[in-house]
């Protein structure tokens, strides 16, 4: 009875080669498709910071740098704004 069964599921596993032969579609013509990892036609999509090993792993993904960095951008800011204009003891 098993040894029907593992045949069953071989003859559906199988396919047609009329179905391994995909042909994509005309909207899809990847002929003239150049990939340049390197180079000067490389297309740039956005700024990568390389983070050393040791910060990287004080952070558990992107979004929690993102939020660090914002907020020690905005410390620093606003303690520049009151060092800038000194206080006075009167």
């Amino acid at each position: 009875m098993r040894e029907k069964s593992y045949q069953q599921k071989d003859e559906c596993m199988k396919k047609d080669e009329s179905e391994l032969e995909d042909e994509l579609r005309p909207e899809y013509d990847l002929r003239e498709l150049r990939v340049r990892k390197l180079g000067p036609g490389r297309r740039s999509f956005g700024d990568i910071i390389r983070l050393e090993p040791d910060v990287a792993n004080a952070f558990p993904d992107a979004d929690a740098v993102n939020q660090a960095l914002r907020f020690l951008i905005r410390v620093t800011k606003e303690n520049q704004g009151s060092l800038s204009s000194p206080k006075s003891d009167i």
